[in-house]
């Protein structure tokens, strides 16, 4: 019991922290691009340009990280509070404040939060705003100068001493032993958890320091999963070596890693080939010295081109993965060969990893599906919704698409974070997030799925609207 606490501790806490940072991968690829492009040593230097690179990194990134934090916590008026109290933090270093955002938007949001509940109905008519004014602006005040004075040294140490235990591991070319936790923890969904709460700052900070990073090409490089789909397509049978062709372009170029979990779930002997890939991606990035300066987001490989460095960068990029993507399959080429199970059942192993992607929220998976019947007239929409509107819900609704498509229906499928929703007729979810759909979007038609990937599910929908 200890045991499955202290998991989902750790899955909860991995959420929370990516959960600041995927609403703001745009903002991070916007300053890896500028930088890229402008200091230096990047594809177009320019002096004037490269004056973003530095106000960026230290302001505007921390700031959307206490904000959307702030926000995770208390809402709009948590977001302001967690903003503010990011600054306490920033001002009292002069490194970038990534870890310190991630405690200070938080903690302003938690102290807004707390106080609007106290005094909850409490407020005189004709008072709100006043209060409402007032006590943001004091309860930011305070919470940013206990950041300034405790938070910011606190985190400035312990950033210190992170960077040199990592910087020790990489001169002890350990670093690549690090794909023993990433790589199975890709398949437990917490691939989110690990590049964007943790790999992602780190890359950050090292890449201002000397304009790349390593550790944007740890978990992104898809070579890993490429070469167990490849594998699958020369040497597996049946279901899942027919489908392993559209899955290894949607990974590959789409940036979708999800989509070769389930190949590894059918055999899980193939986590030793994917562990081995990511090994031999990092190891070959190590001895040639190459980095990305910006996290790729998605993990495609038109992004990992984009974010390589000047000169040679693109060229060792495409060699990382093809490193990786030949150990991996080799290594899953001699596990599926040898294997004297039939294990193919590849709709099983999707929805596996259904269940485990609701476990790395926190959520219980449900055992049953909700019947696919539209009941209702006039559907002009459709939205496949998920936590992040990406991956799974993304995959679903092209398979929705094409079987609407098919049946010649004039309907609208899109896909979308569940934060998201603003308009639809019927709304597909997981039967777990269909209780917040319904918090988003109360007039819609809410219908839950087990797997997103379930095609037997679309045909009783789209036979249902015709």
């Amino acid at each position: 019991m200890p045991t499955n606490n202290l998991k989902v501790g750790v899955q909860s806490l991995g959420r929370f922290l990516s959960g600041m940072v995927m609403p703001n991968i745009g903002a991070f690829i916007a300053w890896g691009l500028i930088t890229a492009l402008f200091i230096p040593t990047g594809w177009w230097p320019n002096e004037s340009m490269a004056k973003l690179v530095g106000p960026m990194i230290l302001y505007l990134l921390p700031l959307l990280i206490g904000y959307t934090g702030g926000k995770m916590v208390g809402g709009e008026r948590g977001a302001v509070a967690g903003a503010v109290t990011t600054m306490g933090v920033i001002v009292g270093t002069d490194i970038p404040m990534f870890m310190g955002a991630m405690i200070a938007g938080p903690l302003g949001g938690y102290a807004i939060s707390k106080f609007d509940l106290l005094v909850h109905e409490k407020i005189k008519p004709g008072f709100e705003m006043l209060v409402n004014n007032f006590s943001l602006g004091i309860i930011a005040m305070i919470t940013a100068l206990l950041a300034y004075v405790v938070v910011g040294p606190v985190i400035s140490t312990v950033t210190v001493a992170l960077g040199d235990g990592v910087g020790w591991i990489v001169e002890q070319s350990l670093l690549p032993l690090v794909s023993i936790i990433v790589e199975p923890a890709k398949i437990l969904f917490l691939n989110n958890a690990i590049n964007h709460g943790v790999f992602t700052p780190l890359g950050a900070e090292q890449s201002a320091q000397i304009g790349s990073s390593i550790y944007y090409l740890i978990e992104t490089n898809p070579g890993p999963g490429l070469g167990i789909l490849l594998a699958y397509m020369f040497i597996g049978k049946g279901t899942a070596q027919k489908s392993a062709y559209g899955a290894s372009i949607i990974h590959f170029f789409g940036g979708i890693h999800e989509i070769y979990f389930p190949y590894v779930l059918m055999k899980p002997r193939l986590i030793f080939a994917a562990i081995a890939g990511g090994m031999a991606g990092i190891a070959f990035n190590m001895i040639t010295g190459n980095a990305l300066v910006g996290p790729p987001s998605p993990g495609s490989v038109f992004a990992l081109v984009l974010m390589s460095t000047n000169g040679t960068g693109i060229l060792l990029t495409l060699g990382s993965i093809a490193v990786a993507t030949i150990t991996s399959f080799v290594v899953a080429a001699l596990i599926i060969r040898t294997d004297s199970t039939e294990a193919n059942d590849l709709a099983g192993a999707s929805a596996t990893i259904e269940a485990n992607k609701a476990e790395a929220k926190g959520q219980t998976p449900s055992a049953t599906e909700t019947t696919a019947t539209a009941g209702t007239v006039n559907i002009k929409s459709i939205v496949v919704a998920c936590d992040a509107g990406m991956g799974s819900s993304a995959m679903g609704a092209t398979v929705l698409r094409g079987k609407i498509d098919q049946a010649g229906l004039d309907i609208k499928v899109t896909n979308a974070a569940i934060n998201d929703l603003t308009d639809a007729d019927i709304v597909i979810t997981q039967e777990e997030l269909t209780a917040r759909a319904k918090l988003k979007l109360p007039n819609a038609k809410h219908m839950s799925i087990g797997n997103f990937m379930d095609a037997s599910f679309y045909d009783e929908l789209v036979k249902s609207l015709s």
